[in-house]
């Protein structure tokens, strides 16, 4: 899978562990996971390609000003994506927000889409798809293929916890996108939960369960 970069900083293993734990309060699920985020976001960053904006000045001196050269957009899918988009935002903050609200039905497993605002024109070079959880894929899938009917040329996807098979099979079948994850779980029992994984992260991060 050489489009799925999991992440190796000791820390997103230290916050993986601490985020698994049942007894986290909603706000501690909150701040574990905007902590992933940011360490995701990093390293989901790296390749950006920058563009010069000619001569500035320092206080001690002139320079050649650089920044990021394409337009990102940011797509949190609702509602646990919005868990991470804080510290998405925050590294890119120039990049158009679009929400896409999808849900998988509990009997079939299979994705719902319940909102979908994006203009009718695609406006990004780039798009980072923002969801903690990928058990079966399903929902992925359906994100990614909004995207791709929109147009956009370039996908990344940042997720916290995801099963070995539901990534393996988004993997081969979207070899041009690029996965970054916190941790590979093996085990997706048949009710499709991730185990020992991050138990529902909407209701967790939203204080409902």
């Amino acid at each position: 899978m050489e489009n799925v970069i999991v992440s190796k900083h000791p820390l997103v293993k230290q916050k993986i562990s601490d985020l698994r734990r049942s007894s986290n309060t909603s706000q501690q699920v909150r701040e574990l996971i905007d902590g992933i985020g940011r360490l995701l976001m990093y390293e989901a960053t790296w390749d950006l390609e920058l563009r010069t904006t000619g001569e500035e000045n320092s206080p001690v001196g002139s320079y050649i000003g650089e920044t990021v050269a394409k337009r990102q957009a940011l797509v949190p899918i609702l509602r646990s994506g919005l868990g991470l988009l804080n510290a998405a935002s925050d590294f890119l903050q120039s990049a158009e927000i679009h929400h896409l609200g999808l849900f998988r039905e509990e009997t079939t497993l299979l994705p719902v889409e319940y909102y979908n605002k994006l203009p009718r024109k695609c406006s990004a070079d780039e798009c980072f798809i923002l969801d903690p959880m990928v058990a079966t894929g399903g929902t992925a899938d359906a994100a990614i293929q909004i995207l791709q009917a929109w147009g956009v040329p370039k996908i990344k996807f940042v997720a916290v916890c995801v099963s070995k098979e539901g990534i393996e099979r988004l993997a081969a079948k979207y070899a041009d996108v690029t996965f970054f994850v916190a941790v590979v779980d093996d085990v997706l029992d048949k009710r499709g939960l991730v185990v020992p994984g991050i138990g529902d992260c909407g209701d967790r991060l939203n204080n409902t369960a």
